[in-house]
């Protein structure tokens, strides 16, 4: 189904359930009445899946998996530790046993083994979470996303995790988010705005805040967020990479860009 605005909708306005996921979702949305089964993918994504593959499935958002550089069938995989000359190496051990890709050294037993994972950008991230106030007030907020390119087959992103990806209220605000959508659904950044706002922040400050939680325990993380009051007081903060945001009221006659920077 290629609308999935529309479908999010429609569970919200003919089930008592919040979420649907995976085929019986797509069924669940064409007996609503929208078009499908429709194939989504462009010839550009084909391609860019091609050269993925010729390149042994690489990067990926596999970790602790055997094999590490190839393509699957992928199995778990345990680190057993052992002593090397005073130094601690670590073993990668196969389910079946056996090394599969020798080891590796290591200041912490428990750190990952992962493919080269590409970072967050806009050649590979395709986001847009809005966020609307009408004339009488009221809020309505939406994500659309393809989710992270190469991801997992099964993979649920941020985009539709309530408080997440986006999130509104229509006595206080509401917010957008986007960026590493599996590091940011783990704080839900935007019901943390929102409330933060509640509470008595102004938007800068409580996008600021929402960000800094995350940046605390993940310094690397790329990401991003927007407040916006309903009073119509709107602002951005960001981490790891410049972001920009658009914005639009009745008395403006086009679109304003605004550019955040971390």
């Amino acid at each position: 189904v290629k609308d999935g605005i529309k479908a999010a909708k429609l569970v919200m306005e003919h089930s008592e359930h919040t979420l649907l996921v995976g085929e019986k979702a797509t069924a669940f949305a064409i007996s609503m009445g929208l078009p499908g089964p429709t194939n989504l993918s462009s010839p550009e994504s084909i391609e860019k899946w091609e050269k993925w593959k010729q390149n042994h499935c690489q990067p990926n958002f596999w970790k602790n998996v055997d094999p590490v550089g190839k393509c699957g069938p992928y199995h778990p995989i345990n680190l057993a530790s052992v002593e090397v000359e005073g130094s601690v190496k670590n073993e990668v051990v196969g389910s079946q046993g056996g090394l599969c890709q020798g080891y590796f050294e290591s200041d912490n037993l428990l750190e990952p083994i992962k493919s080269n994972l590409k970072v967050v950008n806009r050649h590979n991230h395709d986001t847009i979470s809005m966020a609307v106030i009408d004339k009488m007030g009221h809020i309505a907020v939406g994500t659309s996303t393809n989710g992270a390119t190469f991801k997992i087959p099964g993979r649920v992103g941020d985009g539709p995790i309530p408080g997440s990806s986006s999130y509104g209220d229509d006595e206080v605000g509401a917010c957008g988010a986007t960026g590493d959508g599996d590091i940011m659904m783990r704080f839900l950044p935007c019901y943390q705005v929102v409330e933060s706002m509640r509470q008595g922040m102004d938007p800068r400050d409580a996008a600021t805040d929402a960000i800094s939680r995350i940046a605390r325990k993940y310094p690397d993380f790329i990401g991003a967020v927007f407040a916006v009051n309903k009073e119509g007081v709107h602002a951005g903060a960001c981490h790891g990479w410049t972001f920009q945001y658009s914005v639009r009221n009745s008395s403006m006659q086009d679109v304003e860009v605004i550019t955040v920077y971390p």
